[in-house]
């Protein structure tokens, strides 16, 4: 049997999944994170995350964080996955097959918002350009990225606990997430092996707050979807199109209605509900490159398919 595999990856989690010519997903796996930033041994962790399934593939795709914005980063990636994985291996952005998971080859604009964000926009055509907002990092600003969240709560936090703002169930809910004394947030902070990951791991905290009523956890959501707002504004103005804006969404703030919501309002538009998930946009460009026939069907069983592992395993959408 012929398998393509796709691999999306961002900043806390990798998922891998091999499928066949017919849409259907045979193998899903997840591993930890392969952002080249930190530090770790990625590539140690992508040749253990493949094990013995990088043999005899038609097409592989992989979504790297930071591929083609950091030149060393992606000469690095590049070489390790044509050296783990022989044959037809294309490396891309994780946000650019994110994009392609989520409308298909249609035209619009992505939404991501995951450990960190960034928007990903083309009218899709063959000559159309791809333009990217945001993706900056979290040394630049990451605005409305998990990490962004996570550090906006630290700092009401912080700001609780000086006595310049009264925040008291916010600042309880955050120390309860993480059993800590108000004494020990800054050792917490400090000792931190990947800051990055822990303040976006936040993130999910804020939103249960949220959605309980908290105004201090919902005014910080609105504050990520504003930013995130103004990046898609600016995507779709650099389009140079007439046609409405036509927006999709990726990562795990974006589960937050909350969230979508706002940025609804503030861009005049609801948005589509995503085709694919990331992975999902792994595997379409890989089929593509491998010559297979893609039509509706074959979304439609690719879609149901990850579906269908998603609810009987523990895999879940990228954005932690």
């Amino acid at each position: 049997m012929t398998l393509i595999l796709g691999l999306d990856s961002g900043g806390t989690k990798t998922v891998l999944a091999l499928a066949d010519r017919s849409g259907q997903v045979t193998l899903l796996r997840r591993g930890l994170g392969l952002d080249p930033s930190t530090g770790s041994d990625w590539a140690g962790t992508l040749k253990s995350l493949l094990a013995a399934d990088a043999q005899g593939l038609a097409a592989s795709v992989l979504g790297l964080p930071f591929h083609d914005e950091v030149k060393r980063y992606s000469d690095e990636q590049t070489s390790v996955a044509k050296a783990l994985i022989p044959g037809n291996t294309l490396v891309q952005n994780d946000v650019r097959i994110a994009f392609d998971g989520a409308l298909a080859g249609k035209a619009g604009a992505l939404v991501l918002a995951g450990t960190g964000s960034m928007i990903w926009a083309s009218l899709n055509g063959p000559s159309d350009p791809h333009i990217r907002v945001g993706g900056w990092g979290d040394a630049f600003g990451d605005e409305g990225s998990a990490y962004w969240i996570g550090r906006e709560a630290l700092a009401l936090v912080s700001r609780h606990l000086d006595g310049r703002v009264a925040a008291p169930e916010f600042c309880k809910g955050v120390l309860l997430t993480l059993a800590l004394d108000p004494g020990d947030l800054i050792g917490w902070c400090y000792a931190l092996e990947n800051r990055r990951k822990a303040f976006a791991e936040l993130a999910r905290t804020i939103s249960s707050l949220a959605e309980a009523g908290n105004a201090d956890a919902k005014f910080i959501l609105h504050g990520a979807a504003d930013h995130l707002a103004d990046h898609l504004k600016a995507a779709w103005r650099q389009a140079k199109t007439d046609e409405p804006l036509r927006w999709t969404y990726a990562g795990g703030v974006l589960s937050s209605a909350i969230v979508r919501d706002r940025i609804a309002v503030r861009v005049g538009s609801e948005a589509v509900v995503p085709r694919l998930p990331p992975v999902g946009g792994a595997l379409l460009r890989a089929a593509a490159n491998a010559g297979w026939s893609i039509d509706d069907g074959w979304l439609d069983r690719l879609s149901a398919s990850l579906n269908k592992l998603n609810h009987n395993d523990d895999y879940q959408q990228k954005g932690e």
